[in-house]
This record gives C-alpha cells, structure tokens and sequence, in this order.
C-alpha cells in the first residue's frame, strides 16, 4: 500500500494563528455558505470589534414561542399516513399541521357557539 494523502480543503489553523478583523467593514460580501465557513474557520472577532459591537440586547427579537404541552391522542395509521401525506405535500411536519387544523377547527366553532364575534 503506498502513502496516500488526502488533501485538505484548507490549511489547518488554530486558535493562535486566526486573523483577527476589527470591524464590520473587513467582513467580504459572501457569495456561499462554505466561503463563509471557510473565512470564519481562519479569522475572528477582535476584542476591539467585541468592544464595538457591545453587549446583545433583546430589542428586536421576536418573541419567544408559548411553551406547549405534550398530548397523547391516538389514531388509526390510516388517518396518520393520510395526515402524513397532506403535511408533505404542503412541506410541513405532520404534527404542525395537525394542529393548525385544530386551531383552525376551534375556531370556526367558537365563532359558531358565539364565543368569538362572527
């Protein structure tokens, strides 16, 4: 068997040897994520840009998600395969759509029972 290399897509580069960039201005326009990776894999943040940057703040961040709470309903696996055949054609997750449905589903008999205005 002979000595056979593969080579690397980038040089190694360690903690010590990253470029250290000062600002936003030396950030290049990226034209893919693996240019990106690859810039990100040989430069950091400066502790000059760190000061410059600041601390994070929460100031336009969407708010966080209600939390939700797990359900055990059963179904027959016709009805899962069914459900899991609509989700996929609307690229979504089955159990998201399930309970879009039963929002949507909620909602209409609300307005029926008059409990929300029609």
């Amino acid at each position: 068997m002979g000595n056979s290399t593969v080579p690397a897509s980038r040089p190694e580069v360690g903690p010590a040897t990253l470029i250290e960039i000062d600002g936003p201005a030396e950030i290049p326009d990226f034209q893919s994520e693996r240019e990106e990776a690859d810039f990100w894999g040989t430069h950091a943040m400066s502790e000059r840009y760190f000061n410059l940057v600041g601390e994070a703040t929460g100031d336009g961040l969407p708010p966080p998600r209600p939390r939700t709470t797990p359900l055990a309903i059963r179904f027959d696996q016709a009805t899962i395969r069914r459900l899991k055949a609509v989700a996929w054609r609307k690229n979504k997750g089955y159990q998201t759509l399930l309970k879009e449905f039963v929002c949507e589903r909620l909602y209409e008999e609300e307005k029926r029972e008059g409990i929300l205005p029609g």
